[in-house]
Parts: C-alpha cells; sequence; structure tokens
C-alpha cells in the first residue's frame, strides 16, 4: 500500500512539474508584445524555437550544414508523434509541408507568422486535431547573414516593421536568384534541407514591391504550365481556388502577385514566370507544389503578419483534406516524364488566353511632382474600385527538347558535379577509357546581360547546333541516367538553351575562348594548300567571299574562316562539355 502511493506521489510530482514547465515558459513573441510593430532579431527566433522544442515533445530544432554567414541552417519540425530526427522525415507517410522564411529579411512577415502559428498548434488541442497527419517543417531564417544586417532604413517602400533585415547575405547575394546555380552556401544546406524533407508543399514567405490596391496579400503560385501535366492542372483548379475561397470565407480577399512594372494593375499582368533560380521554380523540378506568399508592402504590418498566419492554415487545411491524390500526383509524375519523349524548357506568354476577374484596385492619377520637374504616379486610397483585368496566366511553349537516355560529363567538370550531388542526382562513372557515339552540341549563339547579376553576366536566347560523333571518354568521367527522380533538375541544367541552364550562369565560360591560334604570314601557305587539297571548301569560300561583302573586306576574317575548317581548329572550342546518349 506504502509503495502504492509513493508511486502515486511521484507521478503527481513529476506531471506537476511538466505542467509547470511549460506555464513557466513564455512564449509571447516580440510582434505580440509590440502590439505588431516589431520583428525579433535573429537570435531571439532560434532561441524561441530552441525554448518551444525543450517544452514541447512535438517539436524539434535541427541544424544542417552551414551559410555564408558561418551559422548553420536551422529547421523547426513540428511532428505530433514526438521528436523527429533528419533521418525519419523523408519516410514519414504524413503530409510533408515545408515553409521558407526571412529569404529576404526585411520580409518578415513569415518569420513572426510562423511563430505564432507553430506555438498555436502544440497549444491548441483542436489545431493538434486538425494537423494530425501533417509534418510541419519552417526555416525560421534562411538568410541569416541578412538578419543579422539589421537596420530600419532600408525598406524605403515599406510599412513595418521598425527594424528588419537586409535583402543581401553575408556575400550580398540574393537567395532568391541563386537555387539552381548553388553559389552560396545557403542554397547548398537549402539543398540538403529540401531533400531531406522532399516536401509535398512548398510556401516561401515573402512581401512585395511594386504598385499599390487594396490587398494585404497575394499569391504567387508556381506557373501551373511550367509545372505541367496532371500536377500543374490540379495546382490550377483544385488548390489555388481552394485556397482563394478558404481565405474568403476568412474575410481575407487575395489576389494573383500583381507582376506590374511600368504600368497600373488596372491595365491587367501576366503571371510572374519563376524559372529554377527562384525557389518556386526549383522545387518544381522535383514535383513538389509550390508557391510564393507576397503581403503587400504598404499595409500595416500587424495586418500582413496575421494574414500570412491564415494563408498557412488554409494551405495545412487543404493538404490535410487533400493528401492522397497530392502523394499519388507526386509519385506518378516523373514517370510520366521519363516516358516523354519530349519536355518544354522554354514558354512564352499566351496573349489569346487571359483569366478574367474583378480586382480590387485604386484610382489612379498623374500628378506634378513636388519633388522634380516632371509627373508622378498617384494611388487615391480614399478611390477604391474594382476593375475587370485581364490575368494572363497561362503560357505556351516555345522550345522542346528530346530527352536522352543519359548524359556523360567529364570528371574534370567539378563544380557541376558538385551541384549534382547536392541534389542527391544518381550517376556511374566509366571504369576504363571508352569512345561511344554520342550527340555532341556546339555553341551556335547567345546572348549576354551588359550588366553583372548576381555575380554573374548571365546568357540569354542560347541556341546550339548538334552532331553525332566518336568521342573518347576518360575512366572516372560521369555517365547520368535520366530515368530518375531528379530529371527535371537534370534538364533544366544541363539542356544549354534552358533558362537557368549551367551554360547560361557561366558555368562553362572557358569553351567560349580560343586556347589556341595562328599567326597570319605563317597560315597563308597552309591555307592555301588546304583549299586547293579540299575543292568543296573553296567553293563555299569563295560563293561567301560573293556574297558576304564585309567578310570580303576582312582578310583576317577570311583567314579565320579557313582555319575553323582545318584540323588545327580545336574541337573544344564551343563545345559543351556535356555530351547526350539517346534514348
Amino acid at each position: 500500500m506504502k509503495k502504492i502511493i509513493l508511486l502515486a506521489l511521484v507521478t503527481c510530482i513529476l506531471s506537476c512539474d511538466k505542467t509547470e514547465t511549460k506555464s513557466s515558459k513564455d512564449f509571447t513573441t516580440t510582434f505580440e508584445k509590440s502590439n505588431g510593430l516589431e520583428t525579433p532579431e535573429y537570435n531571439e527566433v532560434i532561441s524561441y524555437y530552441s525554448d518551444l522544442a525543450d517544452t514541447y515533445s512535438e517539436v524539434s530544432l535541427l541544424e544542417f550544414g552551414t551559410t555564408d554567414s558561418g551559422k548553420p541552417l536551422h529547421l523547426v519540425v513540428y511532428n505530433p508523434e514526438g521528436k523527429t530526427k533528419k533521418n525519419q522525415i523523408k519516410d514519414s507517410k504524413k503530409n510533408r509541408i515545408l515553409i521558407n522564411n526571412g529569404i529576404h529579411p526585411g520580409e518578415s512577415d513569415g518569420i513572426d507568422a510562423s511563430m505564432l502559428l507553430l506555438r498555436d498548434i502544440v497549444q491548441n488541442d483542436s489545431l493538434q486535431e486538425a494537423y494530425k497527419n501533417s509534418l510541419i517543417c519552417v526555416i525560421p531564417v534562411y538568410n541569416i547573414g541578412g538578419a543579422l544586417n539589421r537596420n530600419a532604413h532600408t525598406r524605403a517602400n515599406q510599412n513595418g516593421p521598425k527594424e528588419y533585415g537586409f535583402r543581401g547575405n553575408s556575400r550580398n547575394f540574393d537567395l532568391n536568384r541563386d537555387f539552381v546555380k548553388q553559389d552560396t552556401k545557403n542554397a547548398a544546406s537549402f539543398a540538403e534541407i529540401f531533400h531531406t524533407v522532399n516536401p509535398d508543399i512548398f510556401i516561401d514567405n515573402h512581401v512585395s514591391n511594386g504598385a499599390d490596391y487594396q490587398y494585404a496579400i497575394t499569391h504567387l503560385f508556381t506557373q501551373h504550365n511550367k509545372l505541367g501535366g496532371e500536377l500543374g492542372t490540379y495546382l490550377e483548379q483544385k488548390m489555388r481556388p481552394f485556397l482563394e475561397q478558404s481565405l474568403a470565407k476568412k474575410g481575407i480577399p487575395i489576389t494573383p502577385y500583381v507582376n506590374v512594372w511600368g504600368s497600373t494593375p488596372d491595365k491587367g499582368w501576366s503571371q510572374f514566370m519563376d524559372s529554377p533560380r527562384y525557389s518556386t521554380g526549383y522545387t518544381t523540378l522535383f514535383n513538389t507544389f509550390g508557391m510564393m506568399v507576397e503581403t503587400h508592402m504598404l499595409k500595416p504590418y500587424k495586418i500582413r503578419v496575421e494574414q500570412t498566419y491564415e494563408l498557412m492554415k488554409s494551405m495545412f487545411d487543404f493538404t490535410e483534406k487533400n493528401s492522397s491524390q497530392i502523394k499519388s500526383l507526386r509519385a506518378e509524375a516523373v514517370g510520366k516524364i521519363i516516358n516523354n519523349k519530349s519536355y518544354a524548357i522554354q514558354f512564352k506568354v499566351d496573349l489569346d488566353n487571359p483569366t478574367e476577374f474583378n480586382f480590387k484596385a485604386y484610382k489612379v492619377s498623374y500628378i506634378d511632382s513636388k519633388v522634380t520637374n516632371g509627373k508622378r504616379l498617384f494611388y487615391d486610397k480614399n478611390k477604391p474600385y474594382e476593375v475587370p483585368v485581364k490575368y494572363y496566366n497561362n503560357f505556351k511553349t516555345t522550345k522542346n527538347i528530346t530527352i536522352p537516355k543519359a548524359y556523360i560529363i567529364p570528371k574534370g567538370w567539378h563544380n557541376v558535379i558538385s551541384r549534382l550531388q547536392n541534389n542527391n542526382i544518381e550517376f556511374t562513372r566509366f571504369e576504363k577509357d571508352t569512345i561511344l557515339n554520342v550527340e555532341v552540341n556546339h555553341i551556335k549563339d547567345f546572348k549576354t546581360v551588359s550588366s553583372p547579376f548576381e555575380g554573374h553576366y548571365l546568357h540569354y536566347n542560347t541556341e546550339v547546333n548538334s552532331s553525332f560523333q566518336d568521342i573518347k571518354f576518360q575512366k572516372g568521367d560521369y555517365i547520368i541516367p535520366t530515368n530518375q527522380n531528379g530529371i527535371r533538375y537534370l534538364l533544366e541544367t544541363l539542356e544549354a538553351e534552358a533558362v537557368d541552364s549551367f551554360f547560361n550562369w557561366n558555368f562553362f565560360d572557358t569553351i567560349l575562348q580560343r586556347k589556341e591560334g595562328f599567326s597570319s604570314y605563317v597560315f597563308e601557305d597552309k591555307a592555301e594548300a588546304f583549299l586547293n587539297e579540299n575543292p568543296l571548301v573553296k567553293a563555299e569560300f569563295d560563293q561567301k567571299m560573293n556574297m558576304d561583302s564585309t567578310f570580303n573586306k576582312n582578310p583576317r576574317a577570311q583567314l579565320n574562316w579557313i582555319y575553323t575548317k582545318t584540323q588545327h581548329y580545336e574541337k573544344a572550342h564551343l563545345r559543351l562539355p556535356v555530351f547526350k546518349i539517346k534514348k
């Protein structure tokens, strides 16, 4: 009897101590204490989640890799079944949701909304029941270096919070241009998190810039034609309408992201095309349903955070209700891409097929500037109205490529191989020197930006010439099959004509420069002999001399043309070090 009483007493003490520990922790956030005017500093955010994880078994705080700031990237995991280890996440049968915050730390709405939401879930039985089948993963602050560079002035267009982080990271990269090229340690660590979670749903929280209008929040889903197939149809016809209707029931009007620059919303706009440099463009490559949240910069900070909170809840609700279909669509997507013979890598707006809806705008006028001697754009907030607009959210394919059986990359291109490894791409290596007949691509034409962009002089409008040749590959060169989960990643990075290909991001720029040449006075005799021995080339040369007046007046260009036809011309010039084995 004494043993029973003693056991009950110990149980009571432990239970009371647990309750006391939970109640003694104050999880009121800086945002709440300041009545929606302030956001916490980086160290406060991590301490908050650390305390939350110490107090509630459903919350885990994990570290991944490092960032350019020198600090690790954290991931907070809410799992209703208790503490979660890294190796348990990917295999979870629950709905896997990944939320990214603070990619631009001045856009801190998601940082605060996520802190509030995870706290509310673990402290509210009804929310725990609502999301019992969800594994909610949150990156508290992605751009740590930018968050530590705190100030109150760099967001000139934004209405709060009082202080915030800076857009550039520790090396002044805009991290929302780095997902596919992965120049930063942040992006490499994000890739590790992403592939660990393998999320069904991805949400990236932002604040918009640009036009003014009545909405406090907008959505920027990944472009549905680019996502493609049944995934794209499902996103456009099921997911997006559900989110809009769910928020409407909460009294929160929402509109597609207003992609207007140099104009006004009442004239309509096109959907933003999120190529793989952007977060949702990158997550699309692995068949994740992705969206950016874009609150409106001029609305009060408190309202922006509250509406971000409600939007995330609505997305959680959709995921819970449609879990099996979401997982089924994702599971089938890779196989359907692999079975296709072609893949779309370039798109343009379909101007003949817009979506029309009523937009909540402000009356616009152009008035005399009090600063300059010109006119200024003026949105009159005292004159709200609704106007029918055309939203061009459908895109047409303008370029398809044929999907090869495999790619081959010589082992010297380690900067490319390291990125493939970051993204769990499978490959084998030649065990001995081997000659294969493969498709070879040479750069035919491209354009390059005139100013540096995110540490690169980005190429665009790239075109290639293709041919089949016998190429000798060395032991250790990489063979990368396309029949794998990362097929879209491979197609978007290794096909030079894709918008965010490794070629366009300058990974292969050394092929654009010839390493050998000729002295004209030496090559003259060889050129003459070559033309005499090759009458077909001589005829082509004569025709070009007759038809091209500029060429006719440039002896150096004439010799160079002949040089490129001879065996002296180096084979590696303009030849992409990405070779294709056809299906």
